[in-house]
């Protein structure tokens, strides 16, 4: 847990922006609940990798009060058009209110630093917990539980390198468009659009939406050689790296 943060209240959201799933809500309204906002983009892995958490979060935790709140904000060309969020949030099965930050007008409001990032309010709608990026899902989750005064067993990892005493090792830094070349990772992504396929170290991948898509996925952090090739109505956004097991 980090140091108590209770004296920062949640600010308002923007009138006049885009929610999916929900009406457009208020902070006044969620008064008397916990509630969980997660800053992500679906064209993000790392968003992507932590999104099967905060949906079980809002499952296992609604029904006990906890309100989860997604807001939407596009680093990426592709996740920039709303329509394109409502029908990402749609495939993906995402459950809870989503409202479309295209402006970042909630992320400056936040001073939010990149993505993913949650934070966690009390029923005052003071801070009580926050995380950047991926990880310490544990962490946040017994935040949950104090806030909602229930113990349960947490989520198991759903991957190794999600485990509380994992060590990872650094991944090579994302690159923009289209690469082939040396990487060192547990996992190799690529922000794709388009209609067609991508073929990654000899492996056919479709592509059918705008997305992150996997292309190489190691047991643990490994050096390898990438060639990608997109085909002629696939465009490449950037390749990415996600972490591996030291």
């Amino acid at each position: 847990m980090r140091a108590p943060v209770d004296h920062i209240e949640a600010p308002p959201f923007p009138l006049k922006l885009r929610w999916i799933n929900s009406a457009p809500l208020r902070i006044d309204q969620q008064l008397g609940r916990p509630m969980l906002i997660e800053f992500w983009d679906f064209c993000r892995p790392n968003s992507i990798r932590t999104l099967p958490y905060v949906k079980a979060w809002h499952e296992r935790y609604e029904p006990d009060g906890l309100r989860v709140i997604g807001v939407h904000a596009s680093g990426f060309e592709p996740s920039k058009d709303p329509d394109a969020v409502a029908a990402a949030v749609e495939r993906l099965e995402v459950p809870y209110p989503v409202v479309v930050d295209e402006e970042f007008e909630i992320w400056k409001l936040y001073g939010n630093l990149g993505w993913p990032a949650r934070y966690l309010f009390n029923a005052g709608a003071r801070l009580h917990d926050y995380h950047y990026g991926e990880g310490d899902y544990a962490g946040t989750e017994l935040a949950i539980q104090e806030l909602l005064g229930v113990e349960r067993p947490v989520l198991e990892p759903l991957r190794p390198e999600d485990a509380p005493d994992a060590v990872l090792a650094p991944q090579s830094p994302d690159v923009e468009g289209p690469y082939s070349g040396p990487y060192e990772a547990g996992g190799v992504w690529a922000v794709l659009d388009g209609r067609g396929a991508v073929t990654a170290n000899g492996a056919t991948i479709p592509v059918d939406h705008p997305g992150a898509y996997p292309l190489i996925e190691h047991p643990r952090s490994t050096r390898g050689e990438l060639a990608l090739q997109t085909g002629p109505d696939v465009g490449c956004y950037s390749v990415c790296f996600t972490p591996g097991l030291a």
